[in-house]
This record gives structure tokens, C-alpha cells and sequence, in this order.
């Protein structure tokens, strides 16, 4: 919660900038972007494991 938290603590401007972007942004490319983020987080835990 600490790192989700630390953007919109840190820069509420840039983080309303930011989110006011993803509104416009189209469904799929946040489902690409969300696929993406989802297998790097597994990589990461599955490599940091071993």
C-alpha cells in the first residue's frame, strides 16, 4: 500500500494529469498494459524466489 500510495501522496497534480489520460484511454490498450504489468510482477516474484 506504502508504493501505491506514494505517487498521489508525491505529485497530485501530475497523478491527476495522469489519471485523466487513462479515462480517454481506449479498453484494450489497458488491458495490453495490464497484461504486461501483471507477467513482469510474476517474473519478478518467480525469479526472486529462485
Amino acid at each position: 500500500m506504502i508504493v501505491e500510495g506514494l505517487p498521489y501522496f508525491a505529485f497530485p497534480d501530475k497523478m491527476k494529469t495522469w489519471v485523466s489520460k487513462i479515462i480517454i484511454s481506449p479498453s484494450s490498450s489497458l488491458r495490453k498494459f495490464g497484461l504486461v504489468l501483471m507477467l513482469l510482477g510474476l517474473s519478478l516474484v518467480y525469479f526472486g524466489r529462485h
